[in-house]
């Protein structure tokens, strides 16, 4: 191990999901170094989400990075995630003296001093696990199993929720949050699916409520006309920190491989993943990390559906009673 790390800098400049799934490694390496200080460089929009990490001790911007802002840091080590050559470039003219990153980026080879072999693409690992490997010249020599890996999540800082959206669960029920979309980012889950699904809850023990983003809500308002009057529309009616606490309320969450999923996971609740049998999307690399999270997928080779995205076969051979299944 090595003694005088005083600041690291862990950067991953990807999605939600992806986010979630590197908080681990923060949770090891204050393990490991319990008095560095994990700063967590990522993009705007996901800045609620790294502020709910209790192992994480500060954000910083990486759509306002500059190398004048980077060097107030004083960082001892930056940790490349997810490899961005604007900040590998920046990183090393900040001065950071470790610079860490993977060989499969040609212009690591003249930003980064500690190259580590790793191939996601070809990786049978999930991609938590993925993540640990870049802890290597940390002298952190462990890839822990999923199980494990969800204890290091640390995801336990939230707003308090709103009092209004409080008011919408229903005492004596399960309540339950549907997420059909993705952003046009996976595959998906048909509408008709989730339509079945929501059939099979009686209304008298499940609250349905219907989430997406201010992009997807004109997606699905056609479709949320046709649902019970029982069932209630937040798409586009949340901010991501009124999204989280509202999630962690709540006892299930049904999505595809989505940022939502992967809230739910790392919240706690319930979190029931739909994935199609395509490499490398599928749930060996990609399944939701937490205590209560489930995923379904048909145990089949698909390679009709990896040229035909987002409309997917496979993945609705999943059917609504399966999920209904991980529910009832």
């Amino acid at each position: 191990m090595l003694s005088k790390l005083k600041t690291i800098i862990i950067s991953r400049t990807d999605g939600i999901g992806d986010v979630i799934l590197t908080l681990p490694i923060c949770g090891i390496i204050k393990k490991y170094y319990p008095d560095t200080k994990i700063l967590f460089l990522g993009r705007t929009y996901t800045e609620p989400i790294i502020n709910c990490c209790e192992h994480v001790d500060g954000f910083i911007n990486a759509d306002e990075l500059s190398v004048e802002q980077l060097k107030k840091y004083n960082a001892d080590a930056i940790i490349h995630v997810f490899p961005n050559k604007r900040i590998a470039r920046l990183s090393k003219q900040a001065g950071i003296n470790l610079r860490i990153g993977t060989t499969n980026r040609i212009f690591h080879w003249t930003t980064v001093n500690k190259l580590v072999r790793l191939s996601r693409k070809n990786s049978s690992l999930h991609e938590s696990q993925l993540n640990f490997k870049l802890l290597e010249p940390l002298g952190i020599n462990i890839i822990p199993d999923l199980k494990e890996i969800s204890s290091y999540i640390g995801f336990t800082k939230f707003h308090s929720i709103d009092k209004y959206l409080k008011s919408l669960k229903e005492k004596g029920k399960l309540n339950i949050i549907l997420h059909p979309k993705t952003n046009n980012s996976g595959r998906e889950w048909s509408m008709e699916n989730y339509k079945a699904l929501i059939n099979l809850l009686p209304s008298d023990k499940y609250k349905i409520f219907i989430t997406g983003s201010k992009a997807e809500q004109d997606l699905l308002s056609d479709w949320i006309m046709t649902l019970p009057e029982n069932i209630t529309d937040l798409s586009g009616k949340l901010s991501l920190p009124e999204f989280i606490s509202f999630i962690k309320e709540a006892d299930y969450l049904v999505a595809t491989s989505t940022g939502p999923l992967h809230i739910a996971a790392a919240c706690g609740i319930g979190a029931i993943g739909i994935y199609p049998p395509i490499k490398p999307i599928n749930p060996t690399r990609w399944q939701p990390i937490g205590k209560n999270a489930k995923y379904l997928c048909v145990n089949k080779i698909c390679s009709v559906c990896r040229s035909n995205p987002p409309r997917c076969h496979c993945i609705n051979e999943i059917t609504p009673q399966q999920v209904a299944g991980l529910i009832l």
